[in-house]
């Protein structure tokens, strides 16, 4: 496996090695939980999913390259272009396929894709407004965002503040294209998650403890979770 190898001297003389790299973050990054995984979207790619109060939630950033009924979704990389689009489109960060396409980080989004209502697996869909607050407050309004997060700093910049993920939410800062800025924005910082029927957002963030609600605007690129029908 390639990777970086550093050597260090560990107490009475003995080596250590430490092993890390890519292909090793990345094979973490992508191992499930076989008890929970079993949603399938149309792309076939499998979702580990979580109960939490009354709710059904993927446990994963959405990854899917169609919408349910088949219709594919242009992949944008040009800013100009996803600027001026109309229609669904989906980004990978920084445009890095190579990467994001293999772990929980998922796609990026934008509203208009959400807006088809065909986004989400069939018997799923984007959370509302509404059932975003019902996950909130079944968390604990303010400190929602530390049982969503991951914990540690393999993914967050530290110091993930109050991150326990007792929920098993496994939120993930995979940040969001911006589209006023025109680039990428906000990794390893912060996770953005669409509402369904407006342009708003959830947010969660490395260095605070609650989860925030964003206006965002139409031509930006977030991530998104789904919720069972």
């Amino acid at each position: 496996m390639a990777g970086l190898i550093t050597y260090k001297k560990a107490l009475f003389g003995k080596p250590v090695f430490m092993i890390t790299g890519i292909l090793l973050l990345l094979t973490l990054a992508c191992e499930k939980n076989p008890e929970r995984a079993g949603l399938t979207d149309i792309d076939g790619n499998v979702y580990d999913t979580v109960v939490i109060g009354t709710q059904v939630w993927m446990a994963e950033n959405l990854r899917t390259t169609r919408l349910n009924d088949g219709t594919k979704i242009p992949l944008v990389e040009s800013d100009t272009a996803w600027s001026n689009l109309e229609t669904p489109g989906y980004c990978w960060y920084g445009n890095y396929e190579a990467f994001f396409s293999l772990n929980h980080y998922g796609a990026l989004y934008n509203f208009h894709a959400v807006n088809s209502g065909k986004l989400c697996p069939v018997g799923w869909h984007v959370p509302s407004t509404d059932e975003w607050y019902v996950l909130k407050n079944n968390l604990g309004y303010e400190t929602a965002g530390g049982s969503m997060k991951e914990t540690g700093t393999r993914n967050w910049l530290s110091p993930n503040t109050g991150a326990t993920n007792e929920s098993g939410f496994n939120a993930l800062p995979g940040g969001f294209r911006n589209n006023y800025y025109r680039h990428f924005q906000r990794f390893r910082v912060s996770g953005y998650f669409w509402h369904s029927g407006r342009s708003d957002a959830m947010g969660v963030s490395y260095n605070w403890v609650d989860m925030t609600h964003y206006s965002m605007s139409y031509y930006d690129g977030l991530s998104v979770r789904c919720i069972k029908d």
